[in-house]
């Protein structure tokens, strides 16, 4: 495990010649040791993803963290998860969502969800990014939320989460967006709860304790 929880806000990475680190730039806060940072751009994507991150901004400046030693990490005050992947899924989240990972691991961009144009427009008007990052291998990933990450798992049952509060998930999940409005959600006075993300099969939902998009 490269990542070491500090507190809810703060994780230090412990970096060595076989644990580079790649972290979102702006968010080293102090460090020690013999280690040096340089930018880096398309780690991890093919061409298509490159050009998939390009067209849906699902992409942010990353550096990378060589040599030996140790350094923290954070964003914004935001709240940190630390998350274990075993090689057998991919984490999926929007790329916003990730402050630091193993270097090894690797990054793709995919469409989320499976309704064409309805759903993409849909996914517009909740403000849910239309395109997914997927992190891929074995190591650690540290994730940003509001307010904390909780894990939801599912053993084949089918749960409703707020597109607000979604992080990411790991696993066999399917993932969609059903959309519910009526006459009250135009004229304001629905519950607020207009849209969904439908997400069934097997596997982990990380749920942030909050609404408030980034």
């Amino acid at each position: 495990m490269s990542f070491e929880t500090v507190n809810s806000k703060v994780v230090r990475a412990h970096v060595s010649a076989s644990t580079p680190v790649l972290a979102r730039r702006g968010a080293m806060l102090g460090y020690s040791g013999q280690v040096t940072f340089r930018p880096v751009h398309g780690q991890g994507r093919g061409i298509g993803g490159m050009v998939g991150a390009a067209m849906s901004g699902e992409s942010n400046a990353m550096m990378a963290t060589e040599g030996t030693g140790q350094v923290l990490y954070g964003y914004k005050g935001l709240h940190v998860t630390v998350l274990e992947l075993d090689g057998g899924a991919p984490l999926v989240c929007e790329a916003d969502r990730l402050l630091a990972h193993d270097a090894n691991l690797q990054t793709s961009v995919q469409f989320l969800g499976s309704g064409g144009m309805k759903q993409a427009i849909s996914g517009a008007m909740t403000g849910q990014g239309l395109f997914t990052t997927n992190v891929h291998g074995r190591g650690s990933v540290a994730v940003l939320s509001h307010g904390g990450a909780f894990p939801l798992q599912l053993n084949g049952q089918q749960v409703g989460v707020d597109p607000q509060a979604y992080v990411g998930h790991v696993g066999q999940l399917s993932v969609d967006l059903a959309a519910k409005v009526g006459f009250r959600d135009v004229v304001g006075r629905g519950s607020g709860e207009a849209f969904q993300l439908r997400i069934s099969g097997h596997g982990t939902v990380y749920v942030q304790a909050s609404e408030q998009k980034f």
